[in-house]
């Protein structure tokens, strides 16, 4: 018997292509404020967005809870595989790449996608952390380690190059971005040492070069577990707007010229 779903919704040019809901923040009778993580950041960067006059609630695209009849759609009961919807609902889907600058290696994604040609996996990650996980690596078709403690000239130039030559070696129909703000300096679960105009230059650096093909992007915000990294991710989407790389305008963006680097590639 075939399944239906309500999430499939048709979003109005009026609409900015930012999709939230309330339902993101997690609290828990005040508990989470024990936790390094802040677990209202999302609310607390439209927030932040909505002082800027960059966005409205009748501009947001809010998130639809996902019934198990909607799951049912593109899962079975007995596996949920994140992500596989794309191949088999969106129209002229069938390659992607994952660029995950999150922190810690992604090997959940890693592990779902082993031995899927369709995916291409980018990692940067700190090779010291947590999970370490050897058997996910052989998922990975771009693999960075970083050391603890890298810096926001050694990271971007690794970022810049190695993006570059994911792109070259896999031509995607779609780029999904883990945009993780832990590598912030003083994240004491990141370990890295990244300033927050290196985040901002970090997710402008991405957008330029992915957008510079005219390739569609899904940046998700990720890990963070610092208060400040709010502002920061705000920050970011306001300078990414400023640019051009998001909003109305944004689809005649060239990047300039992608195939002039951004940084020096001094960094292997």
């Amino acid at each position: 018997m075939p399944h239906s779903t309500q999430l499939y919704q048709h979003v109005p040019d009026s609409r900015w292509p930012i999709v939230y809901s309330p339902r993101y923040n997690i609290t828990f009778l005040g508990l989470e404020r024990l936790h390094p993580f802040d677990a209202g950041k999302w609310g607390k960067v439209i927030s932040f967005l909505k002082e800027e006059k960059l966005l409205s609630d009748s501009t947001l695209v809010e998130a639809r809870e996902a019934s198990d009849e909607d799951l049912l759609v593109v899962h079975t009961r007995r596996y949920l595989n994140e992500l596989k919807f794309l191949f088999d609902r969106v129209e002229g889907i069938s390659k992607a790449t994952i660029v995950d600058l999150d922190a810690h290696q992604g090997n959940g994604h890693e592990r779902d996608f082993m031995g899927d040609k369709r995916v291409y996996i980018m990692d940067v990650y700190n090779r010291h952390i947590y999970p370490g996980d050897r058997f996910a690596k052989q998922a990975i078709r771009r693999k960075v380690e970083l050391e603890w403690g890298t810096e926001d000239d050694e990271y971007l130039q690794k970022v810049e190059r190695n993006l570059e030559k994911a792109l070259q070696e896999h031509r995607p129909d779609v780029v999904v971005y883990n945009a993780g703000t832990d590598i912030l300096e003083g994240d004491r679960l990141g370990g890295l040492a990244i300033s927050p105009q290196g985040v901002v230059k970090r997710d402008e650096l991405v957008f330029r070069i992915v957008r510079g093909r005219q390739l569609p992007i899904l940046m998700v915000t990720s890990g963070g577990y610092q208060k400040r990294t709010a502002r920061i991710i705000a920050d970011s989407i306001l300078n990414l707007y400023g640019l051009g790389l998001i909003g109305p305008e944004s689809a005649s963006v060239s990047a300039q010229n992608s195939d002039t680097p951004l940084l020096p590639l001094e960094v292997p």
